[in-house]
């Protein structure tokens, strides 16, 4: 029986990902940060090292006794007071696990990056994540990465927030014009991908683009998701895209602020693929999208 080393174990993709795993048979180590021992409640049978992607001593020790490595750590919002910007978080610890990875012996390495990432991306977010990716090309691993637009399911920081606005806000604010498209992928799908993906050999040093089966405008979104609460017509506030700029730029280090630059840079963006060899490579049938909300959002 294969055993896996997962990073980002505690958050919303890293426990689909555990769930998958454990339902195919894999035991299961997962990486944890101190203090958030907690947040793996409820997935079982695991076993748990404590340490960092950012602390390279100890990881190989870690690592060691594992076949495969699966790599989900990432952020979308810095927060520099401790140190824990995109470039140490997705380049540098990706680096230490690499390296981590190939000290302990390990061949087979699997990585979370995002739709998007380039080299000449306009977000930071986007450069740091395709760093990483050529840190884990020039490896000797046997690597695999997947590149999702937005995944969705309960417990997510995207989807559900906006269902949240849906259901309290008598008026939605919306960026723009609204007509963003994006490719949102049920959190059930990205994580069977990752663990199918060990057990094919054909999959070794491919990029995957993850997307669903519907690409949908930001606006269409959040109607789809009144249809199912059962919002008969969600208003819609348009917020020039010049105005969310400036005050983006002023007020994002506020906590509460929920937007940063580097995520409106995203935001601007299509986040959209073709997700057919994805599917085809897992053997998977892609999930509608209004499906998969209505059994994310029913009570």
């Amino acid at each position: 029986m294969q055993r896996v080393f997962v990073t980002g174990a505690t958050g919303f993709v890293g426990r689909a990902v555990v769930h998958a795993l454990r339902a195919d048979g894999y035991i299961v180590r997962c990486l944890v940060r101190r203090g958030s021992e907690r947040d793996l409640h409820g997935l079982g049978a695991i076993e748990r090292v404590e340490g960092d992607v950012l602390i390279r001593r100890g990881l190989a020790e870690d690592i060691a006794g594992c076949e495969a490595v699966i790599h989900l750590v990432g952020i979308i919002r810095e927060h520099l007071a401790l140190g824990i910007t995109f470039e140490n978080v997705h380049t540098r610890g990706t680096l230490n696990v690499l390296e981590a990875a190939v000290e302990a012996g390990v061949r087979r390495y699997l990585h979370m990056s995002a739709l998007g990432t380039r080299g000449d991306a306009r977000s930071r977010y986007h450069r740091t994540k395709w760093a990483a990716e050529e840190a884990i090309r020039a490896s000797s691993l046997s690597w695999t990465i997947f590149r999702p637009s937005v995944i969705y399911g309960r417990g997510d920081g995207f989807v559900s927030m906006l269902a949240r606005m849906v259901r309290r806000l008598p008026v939605v604010p919306v960026i723009g014009d609204g007509s963003q498209r994006l490719q949102p992928v049920a959190v059930e799908q990205v994580a069977e991908g990752f663990s199918r993906a060990l057990a094919l050999p054909g999959t070794v040093k491919q990029a995957y683009e993850v997307g669903g089966p519907d690409a949908v405008a930001l606006g269409d979104l959040l109607d789809l998701i009144g249809e199912i609460v059962g919002r008969r017509r969600v208003l819609k506030l348009h917020v020039p895209l010049g105005l969310v700029r400036r005050t983006t730029r002023v007020l994002h280090p506020l906590p509460y602020f929920p937007l940063t630059p580097d995520q409106l840079l995203m935001l601007e963006e299509e986040n959209t693929c073709d997700p057919t060899p994805f599917f085809s490579a897992f053997g998977m049938t892609p999930t509608a999208l209004a499906i998969g909300l209505r059994r994310m959002l029913a009570p």
